[in-house]
């Protein structure tokens, strides 16, 4: 990078600042350095038990695993890779055992769902294996009332515990990776809500080892609510078995009532964004030192759905991803100088609907799931993992992809490191000296490919032809730090901005957009106007149960953003449908139907963009976004299985670049 591209990027970083950072407890000027320069990184596989040709009792065979300690299926079923043991040599990882022998034969324990351990060092166990088993062979009376959920595997940091879904596994103080751990010294707890509205999901363990984070969905709004508690443990329930008890919980709504877009108190018919609201979507984890909740937020721009950090104490916000395209697993390293995220930028799958920057989030009001829901197509995902620096996306600097340019990588092509069949999926992780990345991926399978499906399936180059994999980034260029990270940043039981949620609570409505229908403006911040109506359009229900379910936006000169003036109108009109169905295409068994999910998007546009010419020449015209005439845009998405169909188009057109949505099905 020349000098005059860094005194221009140290300018955007400087606007970065005045733009991004906005909540009141924070420096207007804050101190955000110049994104890094890219960094060597190198990609392995690491190992997995061996594969079973099939599911069938027996089918796990001495010639297959001579030591008989279990196999794994080809298909991904509940797979899922977790984080790393303090002494950074192993990874948790959830795996679902097939083909073992029926009892008494020892080698039966290797059945169904467990947890092991894989060794990220190139070492071995004493017994000669990459992997070791937690779970095998746990006595019944140690692992009672286990809950189903054992989702998001992750090693507490004192490194004798593991948070193994909606379950603990404690080895009684022994390391687990030590072989002091074994199935006789270890306890499998579960975990309870008391008196909870919902089923929690998603759990994430805070570094303290004591807090917790999770989501749980909202009964029949379509919506979901975000959650902060303390695991207790309960020796002598008065019903039940020995567990953990999620207490002091916080239901993550500022209390303050402060919302993304508001009416302005003073100018009734205005209306007024909100960049320091507190808008948890989606609990998605904490930072490495805890001090900040980690989440899927309402968006800043239009359909461009972002991570952000909000402080547990303080409740600053700060936005970590501006990308256009959509991310959503997230981790950050214990010095919290790093963070990983999935994201489809590298396909550029979300361009066509949220390519055109800095226009405001309004149509987003009823548009946000079904904008959310595109990134996926159904067992596809097009996530890969991308580095970025605890400040995140600003300027031109979008991070660097992890699994690109590895030297053990064949160009890209089938089952090579950035092989995009290859699928990223939740959550990735850091190691404890921040110089190591873990995350898994999966292999495209039907009906995501192949068949009606106009795309091939690829064949899988895993071992065993299994579908699934996990993945060990070196960050060549790093060291260890000579003293290690910060711990943690203690944090109350009960946070200051947040809403208590003792038993017996209610949910608040899920209206995260408290207005009346009607007629507003909303001004641009640097020039022009929006007009916005909102109206309810048919019978059908809306999102959050707004009395609106339309919202239409004529742009007049309208810029938020140096440069760049929006011109044109949209509308889009989403109902919500009920599902009767229970089955879901989750990952989690509480990730099942609980009210409204289908959502129905009737949506017409023509925005122009123009932009100042670098020349200063006047205004160019910089993209275009616009629906297929007469009739539109059409979607019908399900927010779980995210199959993309849809009549007419929506097609962004930036600087001479057209994107256009994926083809139905795919």
């Amino acid at each position: 990078m020349n000098s005059l591209s860094r005194l221009l990027l140290a300018l955007s970083c400087l606007a970065f600042s005045l733009g991004e950072a906005t909540t009141s407890s924070k420096p207007l000027f804050s101190p955000i350095p110049l994104p890094p320069d890219p960094e060597p990184i190198d990609v392995v596989e690491l190992p997995l038990p061996p594969v079973a040709p099939s599911t069938d009792v027996g089918a796990c065979t001495p010639e297959i695993n001579p030591r008989r300690t279990g196999c794994i299926g080809v298909n991904v079923g509940q797979f899922q890779a977790g984080d790393f043991t303090p002494d950074g040599n192993h990874v948790v990882v959830n795996v679902e055992f097939v083909g073992a022998p029926e009892a008494p034969d020892p080698a039966s324990i290797y059945a169904g769902e467990q947890l092991i351990l894989i060794k990220a060092d190139g070492t071995h166990f004493p017994n000669g294996d990459p992997w070791k088993c937690l779970s095998c062979g746990v006595p019944p009376e140690r692992a009672r009332s286990l809950e189903p959920e054992r989702d998001y595997p992750h090693v507490f940091r004192a490194g004798d515990k593991a948070l193994w879904g909606h379950n603990v596994l404690d080895c009684g103080g022994s390391n687990l990776a030590s072989d002091a751990c074994t199935p006789n010294r270890t306890h499998i707890y579960p975990i309870r809500w008391p008196a909870a509205p919902g089923a929690p999901r998603e759990m994430r363990l805070h570094p303290d080892d004591v807090h917790m984070g999770w989501s749980a969905f909202t009964p029949s709004s379509g919506g979901q609510a975000a959650f902060f508690g303390r695991l207790e443990f309960n020796q002598t329930p008065e019903d039940g078995v020995p567990r953990y008890d999620l207490v002091d919980v916080n239901l993550l709504v500022d209390r303050s009532g402060k919302l993304p877009i508001e009416v302005d108190d003073e100018n009734p018919g205005e209306l007024r964004i909100n960049r320091d609201a507190i808008a948890v979507g989606e609990l998605r984890g904490f930072s490495g030192t805890g001090d900040e909740i980690l989440y899927l937020g309402a968006p800043w721009e239009s359909c461009n759905m972002d991570l952000f950090a909000v402080h547990v104490v303080t409740g600053a916000v700060r936005r970590l991803t501006s990308h256009p395209d959509y991310t959503d697993p997230i981790a950050a390293s214990r010095d919290n100088r790093w963070l990983v995220v999935m994201d489809t930028r590298a396909s550029g799958r979300q361009m066509w609907m949220a390519g055109m920057r800095w226009i405001p989030p309004l149509v987003d009001m009823v548009a946000a799931a079904a904008a959310s829901s595109t990134r996926n197509n159904g067992d596809r995902r097009f996530f890969q993992p991308v580095l970025l620096d605890r400040y995140g996306d600003r300027g031109d600097y979008f991070g660097q992809q992890v699994n690109a340019g590895s030297r053990h990588d064949n160009d890209g092509g089938d089952g090579g490191i950035a092989d995009p069949n290859w699928n990223g999926r939740a959550d990735p992780a850091f190691s404890p000296d921040g110089t190591r990345i873990v995350y898994w991926q999966s292999l495209v399978v039907p009906p995501a490919c192949g068949g009606v499906n106009p795309l091939p399936c690829p064949v899988s180059t895993a071992p065993g032809g299994r579908t699934y994999r996990v993945m060990l980034a070196h960050l060549r260029s790093r060291q260890p730090p000579r003293q290690p990270p910060q711990v943690f940043n203690r944090v109350p039981d009960l946070i200051p901005w947040a809403t208590p949620f003792p038993p017996g609570s209610q949910l608040p409505p899920n209206t995260p957009y408290l207005l009346k229908p009607g007629n507003y403006t909303l001004q641009g911040r640097l020039s022009g106007l929006a007009a916005v109506q909102l109206t309810k359009k048919g019978g059908s229900s809306s999102a959050g149960g707004a009395p609106w379910n339309t919202v239409s936006v004529v742009y007049a000169n309208y810029s938020d953003q140096p440069g760049y003036v929006l011109n044109g109108q949209e509308r889009v009109t989403v109902a919500v449908s009920v599902r009767t169905s229970s089955s879901s295409s989750s990952s989690s068994s509480s990730d099942q139907d609980q009210g409204a999910w289908i959502n129905l998007v009737d949506w017409t546009s023509d925005i122009v963009q123009t932009a100042t010419s670098p020349g200063g020449d006047g205004a160019v015209v910089r993209g275009t976004k616009r629906t297929s005439k007469p009739a539109g845009f059409r979607l019908e998405i399900d927010v779980l299985k995210n199959i993309f169909r849809a009549n007419g188009t929506l097609t962004t057109v930036l600087d001479g670049i057209e994107y256009t949505q994926p083809a139905n099905e795919t």
